[in-house]
């Protein structure tokens, strides 16, 4: 089993699918991860030697953030629209939708389960 970023990649995948379960790979970076380490994309993760882990890796760290530095970067985005208090950034903090959708019946998902109605 490959590990890669300190995930683990599931061995009976294709390597281009195995990538995507390390944050901050996508289907498109990991095509591209694949074509500069020279592997092919229907190569199975644990036919994998050594040396093309390596390589995957060395395009990786050279080209892309990736796992605890893409979430600290995103947190850090987060938390800079906070500190300027507009309007993402206060939707942000109030645990609201961020990007437009109504609130009046939906969005349950941001504001968590019903409160029912308080009775006497």
């Amino acid at each position: 089993m490959a590990r890669i970023s300190g995930v683990d990649l599931p061995g009976r995948k294709h390597i281009w699918i195995s990538l995507q379960y390390i944050f901050g790979i996508g289907p498109h970076i990991a095509k591209v991860i694949c074509e500069r380490a020279e592997i092919p994309l229907d190569k199975k993760a644990d036919d994998l030697d050594e040396n093309e882990i390596r390589r995957i890796r060395e395009v990786i760290d050279a080209d892309f953030k990736v796992e605890g530095d893409a979430r600290r970067e995103r947190a850090m985005n987060i938390k800079r629209l906070m500190d300027l208090g507009c309007y993402r950034g206060l939707r942000h903090r109030k645990g609201l939708p961020v990007r437009g959708q109504r609130t009046h019946t939906n969005a349950r998902t941001r504001k968590g389960p019903r409160r029912g109605a308080m009775r006497r």
